[in-house]
């Protein structure tokens, strides 16, 4: 009997995650970002596994720093998206929007999220039932837009949210109190997000993380996949907008909360 994925989600630096996904038939193990090498490494020897594959979402230096030590050490190959190859570390596999690859034995399909920046791409999991958005679809949020267009993030949220809903979505930061603390405020009235603030306020006590979250929890919860909701537009007072411009007026009020 096949054994499915283990999937470790792993905080570094003060506030990202990186995820190490590993098959415990074959012991290959792959990384999705490395924000930094030591606890990587630290994580990988406390559990006696090699790595074999990075896989990167997109250029900003606190997904990237940890590569070249890390590929150093394990030999691992590197994975990121052709359209962002002029500003990663040197690729091994260059990907692109619509392909696909198999990784663990497992199919990954690559996902365009531009948005954040230009370039990120998200890797989906079918057979898991997982999704790696990075700073794309965060938990309760979304990342701030330093490169594209709210129009582009708008598509890219759409195509995220039309995964199946049980998909678990491996999110790039713990940003997720601070994301309700917002959340709250353009979406009084909705007794899951209610519920779900309580619920993250308890794990934080606790020191535990809020990421992965699944994705039918972000469509009920989350404000920025949320612009077609009806409460929403009229406390914005955006009834007549369209779902883009009510995205990019939540995006504004998150930037200046």
């Amino acid at each position: 009997m096949t054994m499915p994925l283990e999937i470790i989600t792993l905080p570094c630096l003060s506030d990202n995650y990186a995820f190490l996904i590993h098959n415990p038939d074959s012991g290959e193990t792959a990384l999705v970002d490395a924000p930094e090498a030591g606890a990587i490494k630290a994580a990988l020897e406390e559990r006696g596994w090699g790595l074999d594959w990075i896989l990167l979402t997109h250029h900003h230096w606190d997904h990237v720093d940890g590569v070249a030590e890390l590929r150093e050490a394990y030999g691992a190959k590197v994975t990121g998206a052709e359209a962002d190859a002029h500003r990663l570390p040197d690729l091994d596999l260059a990907v692109k929007d619509g392909g696909t690859f198999t990784l663990l034995g497992e199919e990954v399909q690559v996902m365009d999220v531009s948005g954040h920046t230009v370039g990120h791409i998200a890797y989906y999991l079918p057979g898991a039932d997982a999704v790696f958005t990075a700073d794309s679809l965060m938990a309760l949020g979304c990342g701030r837009l330093f490169e594209g267009t709210p129009q582009q993030m708008w598509a890219s949220l759409s195509r995220l949210a039309a995964l199946p809903p049980q998909t678990m979505v491996y999110s790039g930061h713990e940003y997720t109190q601070s994301n309700g603390a917002f959340a709250a405020t353009v979406d009084p009235g909705n007794p899951a997000l209610q519920d779900r603030i309580r619920d993250i306020a308890s794990a934080r006590e606790k020191g535990d993380p809020t990421v992965p979250s699944s994705l039918q929890l972000e469509l009920g919860t989350n404000p920025f996949l949320r612009a077609g909701d009806s409460a929403i537009r009229a406390h914005l007072g955006m009834e007549d907008a369209d779902d883009a411009e009510v995205f990019a007026e939540i995006r504004r009020r998150k930037d200046n909360f």
